[in-house]
């Protein structure tokens, strides 16, 4: 297993991560991905640590806070072994201060999660998204007073538009306090749109992407193409895909495309998917799901190659979209808009 530095940091994770969304199923949304219990849990964490996948990815809004009590079962005894990555905002009771990223709500959220996973500390903690209601500087004054306290070591963000992220990195840095290495993104070859700012963002302010549903929940794991719809009961067939949709006749092209590089490759549909999503700029580790143990081994499969420079380029070339503004703007030649008008 490749290990890489997670944005700015000292701190290794491996290119894949195991996501736990599907432990518990706790409600009708989260049973379209999975139920998986403990003892199955354990035997996912089995898998993941003898292909050096170390590092688990939870939240307390799974299951509402179920999948962090499996995975805590499910790691008992081997904390050393392992990196915990988990997340904070969700709703955790019927007050009105039982969701959020207020100091309130995170000092209670930290406590809870660590209880639920059987830890003194988490490694990598995120906010789910952003909190409009709370000042960014309480949040980030916070989550500060956690590291320091020895709670939680390292800090990030998820779903988090551009201007979220900079004004919290901005904050941090104009106090001297933690600050984000990494933003946990939806990003696959059918959404690009982390590259059009978040991308650039995540580059020069070294902050880390923690890649979540990279296969765009099972779209482009091979088993959808012109000619085999959906397969019953499946999570697209349930719940639709996420997000906006590209047209149909692109993402055919792109299933196309993948086929053809699984033949060449000799792996399979979601290893190559995979495989493009780990060659990206910024991106420390991708997380994936499975709903069973075969379903994990292939995903596990996505490092064992390296597509090649030409194979990479017929994807960027077959999923390419048209960027939204300002970015199209952004990417006019440089002689329209830095040479001098002719005299």
């Amino acid at each position: 297993m490749d290990y890489r530095l997670l944005g700015g940091s000292g701190f290794s994770v491996p290119a894949l991560s195991f996501g736990t969304a599907t432990f518990g199923g706790g409600n009708e949304f989260l049973r379209a991905w999975g139920a998986t219990d403990v003892e199955g849990a354990m035997r996912m964490v089995d898998l993941c640590l003898d292909a050096g996948a170390t590092m688990f990815d939870s939240a307390d809004g799974y299951s509402n806070g179920l999948a962090e009590e499996i995975l805590g079962k499910a790691i008992a005894g081997r904390r050393d072994k392992v990196l915990i990555s988990t997340k904070a905002f969700a709703r955790m009771g019927p007050g009105p201060n039982d969701i959020g990223t207020s100091r309130h709500h995170l000092v209670a959220a930290c406590e809870a999660s660590l209880k639920r996973l059987g830890t003194d500390y988490i490694d990598l903690w995120q906010m789910h998204t952003f909190d409009a209601l709370t000042p960014v500087e309480e949040t980030m004054r916070a989550l500060d007073d956690l590291v320091r306290a020895g709670k939680v070591r390292y800090i990030g963000c998820s779903n988090y538009s551009g201007w979220h992220l900079m004004k919290s990195l901005a904050i941090a840095d104009r106090y001297g306090w933690s600050r984000f290495v990494a933003h946990q993104a939806y990003y696959s070859l059918i959404c690009r749109d982390y590259e059009w700012e978040l991308m650039p963002l995540g580059v020069a302010e070294k902050v880390g992407c923690v890649v979540w549903s990279p296969l765009a929940g099972g779209k482009l794991a091979g088993k959808i193409t012109r000619d085999r719809p959906a397969p019953e009961g499946s999570r697209i067939a349930v719940q639709g895909a996420m997000g906006p949709q590209i047209p149909d006749e692109q993402f055919y092209d792109i299933v196309d495309v993948l086929r053809d590089l699984a033949k060449e490759t000799g792996r399979s549909v979601s290893q190559v998917a995979l495989n493009w999503v780990l060659s990206r700029p910024t991106v420390a580790t991708v997380v994936v799901g499975a709903r069973d143990e075969a379903q994990l081994r292939d995903n596990l499969g996505a490092v064992e190659f390296k597509l090649s420079a030409e194979q990479i380029k017929r994807l960027d070339r077959v999923s390419a979209r048209p960027s939204a503004y300002p970015y199209w703007h952004q990417q006019r030649p440089p002689s329209i808009v830095r040479n001098p008008p002719p005299v």
